[in-house]
């Protein structure tokens, strides 16, 4: 965050902050606020589970709090006559919700004890601040969250904005498996084991189950560059077995092979090629990353040689 919108980061010396947030005899706030939404409970939790290897986490409510602490020595060594060492810390706030601001405050140093010998004690904080966020936003939902948002605002491939968010957030550390997947905590979902799940061995028979909203139970949903697509049936993250994909322009992948006859029968361009190794039909599927441009010609309905495809009508 130490660049993401620094049009948009207010400095304050005051008794008070925005949002319920109140510093005391706070020296400084800063506040971001993100064009992104974060309401999901699940994700919420997603974002607080996935980083408590690299910070303290805490969540209340709808906010999610990260403490990054770090110790001060006045001299290298410990046993000379006048050692002394204290340890600081700043915490960064996620509050969530239709938008999303995240705040951090830097309170005098007297709030640590009386270590006035200690160098640079704003300047470090502030800098271990904007490290917190940038880690967030690079490792979390948020990530897609705001991939997707440059991508639909900016008209640029996910490459690019993954490449933008990358080059705005510079002190990013990065926590590997910080990103679990929010899963919604049905007993279906608690018995489910990826490991014992039973793939099959090829493309299951066409043609697609018009009823599958019925059949099926929604899954988690998928964040394209310009559109969220809901999923039905599809169960874990590794392909196996994907389900029914498109609330309107619907494709069980499960059936489709790839053989890209929607992609280029689709005069508005709905489709668009993305991967998907493990999956026992193909490996690449036409992803509906335009649902919402659907003409309802049925064109790609009628030459979709294993029927997977169906196409309701908008209302």
């Amino acid at each position: 965050m130490s660049l993401l919108l620094k049009d948009r980061v207010w400095s304050m010396e005051a008794p008070t902050a925005k949002r319920g947030v109140y510093p005391l005899h706070g020296f400084k706030l800063g506040l971001y606020r993100l064009p992104i939404n974060l309401e999901d409970p699940n994700e919420i939790k997603s974002v607080h589970d996935g980083l408590k290897k690299a910070f303290e986490m805490d969540k209340y409510a709808d906010r999610v709090f990260a403490t990054y602490r770090w110790t001060e020595q006045n001299m290298d060594d410990p046993d000379a006559k006048g050692y002394e060492e204290v340890e600081l810390s700043v915490t960064v706030e996620i509050v969530t919700g239709e938008v999303v601001d995240i705040i951090y405050q830097i309170f005098p140093i007297e709030k640590f004890g009386d270590p006035n010998w200690v160098k640079d004690y704003r300047k470090k904080a502030d800098h271990f601040a904007k490290m917190v966020i940038d880690t967030i936003l690079r490792n979390t939902i948020l990530a897609d969250k705001m991939i997707s948002y440059f991508a639909k605002a900016e008209k640029i491939s996910e490459v690019a904005a993954i490449q933008k968010l990358e080059d705005l957030t510079p002190l990013a550390k990065i926590v590997l498996g910080a990103k679990p997947k929010p899963v919604e905590a049905t007993e279906e979902a608690e018995e489910e084991d990826e490991g014992d799940m039973e793939i099959p061995d090829g493309a299951k028979p066409g043609p697609i189950d018009v009823d599958y909203k019925q059949k099926m139970k929604a899954s988690t949903a998928y964040e394209a560059a310009e559109h969220t697509i809901k999923t039905w049936g599809r169960k874990g993250t590794s392909n196996g077995i994907m389900g029914v994909w498109g609330e309107f322009v619907s494709v069980d992948y499960d059936i489709c092979v790839a053989d890209g006859g929607c992609i280029e029968a689709c005069p508005v361009g709905v489709y668009e090629w993305f991967d998907t190794p493990g999956n026992p039909a193909s490996d690449k599927k036409p992803l509906m990353s335009k649902e919402p441009d659907c003409i309802f010609c049925l064109a790609c309905e009628g030459v979709c040689p294993p029927q997977a495809i169906k196409i309701f009508e908008q209302k």
